[in-house]
């Protein structure tokens, strides 16, 4: 019976979001090397076998969850980019994209490498952190070729720098901070890279939504 229900695409989706949707609320609570299988079919108040129909192992199960977070904060991104053409300028980009990632506890952790929270899951998915790397170095490629950042220093020089300081204000997180401190910290980092990297030439037509396909295509990778 139940077989037959998760051949329905609508039913098996919408079961998958429960599991995903209750596996990440336990390893928010519990941690990684805490939450079981059981605890999760459980939680979705379904039988285990069901969970395997959906995902071979925990290890999949739980990596999935930290891909959805992905997938929505770069989804919610790519919104806010488009609201604003001005959103795509490092100073605006970096601090929305800080945000986007501080106010989600799950990616939160993950970014930070909290193993308690995310067990061997933190050095998983190479994979992904390629992606980014090269989606940095393209994004400033981009901006480069437009004037929009300082011409003293070349493309890569200044990818580097500007991924290292966005990343270190990641990190000094780490022990968390208030919603107004959050807000403070990005709007700091906003300056930082405004200050750093930046021509202060207006961005020209066009550039914006070439910046939006780079994000979104994160998305479809």
């Amino acid at each position: 019976m139940t077989a037959d229900r998760l051949r329905d695409p609508r039913q098996r989706e919408e079961r998958a979001t429960r599991i995903l949707d209750v596996a990440a609320d336990l390893l928010l609570r519990h941690g990684y090397r805490r939450v079981t299988i059981d605890d999760v079919a459980t939680g979705a108040n379904i039988g285990k076998g069901t969970v395997y129909l959906h995902w071979k192992t925990r290890e999949d199960l739980f990596a999935a969850v930290f891909e959805r977070e992905v997938l929505e904060a770069i989804g919610e991104l790519v919104r806010t980019l488009r609201r604003d053409p001005e959103e795509c300028l490092p100073h605006r980009f970096a601090r929305a994209y800080f945000l986007v990632i501080m106010r989600r506890p799950l990616l939160r952790g993950f970014v930070l490498d909290h193993a308690g929270l995310l067990g061997k899951l933190a050095s998983r998915d190479t994979a992904r952190d390629e992606r980014h790397r090269l989606l940095s170095v393209a994004y400033v490629g981009l901006l480069a070729g437009h004037g929009l950042l300082r011409d003293d220093l070349d493309a890569e020089a200044i990818a580097y720098a500007f991924q290292a300081t966005f990343e270190g204000f990641l990190r000094a997180e780490a022990d968390g901070a208030a919603p107004d401190t959050l807000e403070r910290h990005a709007d700091l980092l906003a300056q930082t890279v405004l200050r750093a990297f930046e021509s202060g030439r207006a961005i020209p037509a066009g550039v914006a939504g070439a910046v939006i396909d780079l994000v979104a295509g994160l998305i479809d990778a």
